[in-house]
């Protein structure tokens, strides 16, 4: 590697950097951050997970994802109801608070893909294509 600059991971890393700052921007005036709208877009989409699908559908360890819906409860936008057939597991579900403000965020975040779209031009389908592709590989090595 010559320069720092032309290896994959820093350039992974900085592209991301930039998309969650102006993800952040875009979310802060409903005081909702972007790992938070994944799981109010989650729930939007399914309601009635537990915060281990969730996890698992957003790849978030155990003790983040509560963290996060600690924070979500505490905000009024997500409630936990018990199980019916397992009184050990807790229901995740929009509050009417969050129904009301989650087609503004969709629209927020669309506006996100829609400017890194135009930074990205008409290869812009295919990166994210291939982006797609490889978080969805797990274990990768040399052999790929």
């Amino acid at each position: 590697m010559d320069r720092i600059e032309n290896c994959i991971s820093f350039q992974i890393g900085k592209a991301a950097q930039q998309i969650s700052r102006r993800a952040k921007e875009l979310l802060a005036p409903y005081g909702v951050t972007p790992v938070q709208y994944a799981i109010l877009k989650c729930l939007d989409e399914s309601a009635g997970m537990s915060g281990a699908e969730l996890g698992a559908r957003i790849v978030l360890d155990s003790a983040s994802i509560t963290g996060v819906i600690d924070r979500l409860v505490t905000l009024g936008l997500v409630e936990r109801r018990p199980d019916s057939n397992d009184r050990r597991v807790q229901r995740l579900y929009l509050t009417p608070k969050s129904k009301a403000q989650q087609l503004r965020l969709d629209k927020t975040m669309g506006q996100l893909n829609r400017e890194a779209g135009r930074l990205l031009g008409t290869s812009g389908p295919r990166f994210t294509r291939l982006l797609q592709k490889l978080g969805e590989r797990k274990n990768w090595s040399a052999d790929v």
